[in-house]
């Protein structure tokens, strides 16, 4: 198995090959990178076993913090959580996922990380050369995991995706929002409604 590392900073997307990793486990991977300097501001996750180094700008923070804001009518601050690694179903995926709300009787596995069992919604807020990601292989993992209600905020599109009733390894409801209207999500289990007219474009 050959590694690629991905940085997103770029407007073309700068592949390193990284044979050095062979087939190390995800784990042993994680544990490579942590020893590898990584710039400050970057947030570091394995998608079906590449590695992706993606920058935080002030729009990707400023929407995950009005849906961590949202979250908090419904969810306690220890049942939220960013950027924290997760690993979901398929190939060597440890997500740092943007926004994860987790269920009340959420535990940590034997590793001491969340498990995807817990997730009961899951956000992600595209960066540039992460989007196929948010939009593919990522929202496969998610389904199969099960998670409940997916969101994807795109500040390039100015629009929400909502995606819910995962079933069969995808998700059989579609929902495409414009910034500004709101996201109804108390059908669901998350139970609020998610403003989005101040989500910052990019």
């Amino acid at each position: 198995m050959t590694i690629s590392l991905v940085r997103t900073d770029v407007i073309e997307t700068d592949r390193i090959d990284m044979p050095q990793f062979g087939d190390l486990s995800l784990d042993e991977l994680f544990g490579r990178l942590e020893k590898m300097p990584v710039p400050e501001g970057y947030k570091v996750e394995i998608v079906e076993g590449t590695v992706f180094m993606s920058p935080q700008r002030d729009a990707h923070w400023e929407i995950i913090l009005i849906i961590i804001e949202a979250l908090r009518d419904r969810y306690p601050r220890n049942r939220v959580k960013s950027d924290v690694r997760i690993d979901f179903p398929g190939h060597m995926n440890g997500f740092a996922s943007d926004v994860v709300a987790l269920t009340a009787d959420a535990e940590k596995d034997a590793h001491g990380r969340w498990r995807h069992q817990d997730i009961e919604f899951v956000a992600e807020v595209v960066a540039r050369g992460t989007g196929v990601n948010d939009y593919g292989p990522k929202k496969t993992a998610y389904a199969r995991a099960e998670v409940p209600v997916y969101l994807i905020a795109d500040p390039y599109t100015a629009r929400c995706r909502v995606f819910t009733h995962p079933q069969d390894g995808d998700y059989k409801s579609d929902l495409t929002l414009a910034y500004g209207e709101p996201v109804d999500l108390t059908g669901t289990v998350v139970g609020i409604t998610l403003a989005t007219e101040d989500f910052p474009r990019d």
